[in-house]
């Protein structure tokens, strides 16, 4: 398994800046440039079903990406808190459009998802402002021995 530890840093940097810039386009698409704007997104959210919590919710992931992600501010917990939002995107367009990302469908939100995901698992990359603390019992120098 060879990563290179020169460029690995700055590969995460450009995959956490490019997930953050994202968010906020997709923010100010929400917010600015959809026809029925914010309103019309938050209906639309509700009349589909979805309660208030889980729409504050998709809210509160978009912006903590938007915000955390391009300086670095916890950004493997910040990735791990936005998945499931993009799962729960995945399914809601795989349901109504399908797959293919043409048809407005689920493509995007697995990229999305695959994406976070990537970056959670990498890291923070170069030039965090607050490095994410460890993941419990991942990488640790103790081992647990199992019962004899």
């Amino acid at each position: 398994m060879a990563i290179d530890q020169r460029t690995a840093p700055y590969a995460a940097l450009l995959l956490r800046v490019t997930l953050g810039v994202l968010a906020i386009l997709h923010l100010y698409w929400k917010f600015y440039v959809r026809p029925d704007g914010f309103d019309g997104w938050w209906n639309g959210l509700a009349n589909a079903g979805y309660p208030s919590w889980v729409i504050l919710y998709v809210l509160s992931g978009e912006f903590a990406g938007a915000l955390c992600l391009i300086p670095g501010i916890y950004t493997r917990w910040v990735a791990l808190y936005a998945m499931p939002l993009m799962i729960g995107a995945a399914q809601f367009w795989l349901q109504r459009t399908g797959f293919f990302f043409t048809a407005s469908g689920a493509e995007m939100p697995i990229l999305w998802t695959v994406a976070l995901l990537a970056q959670a698992g990498i890291g923070d990359g170069a030039y965090a402002l607050a490095p994410s603390p460890k993941f419990p019992f991942i990488g640790s120098s103790h081992r647990a021995m199992p019962a004899e």
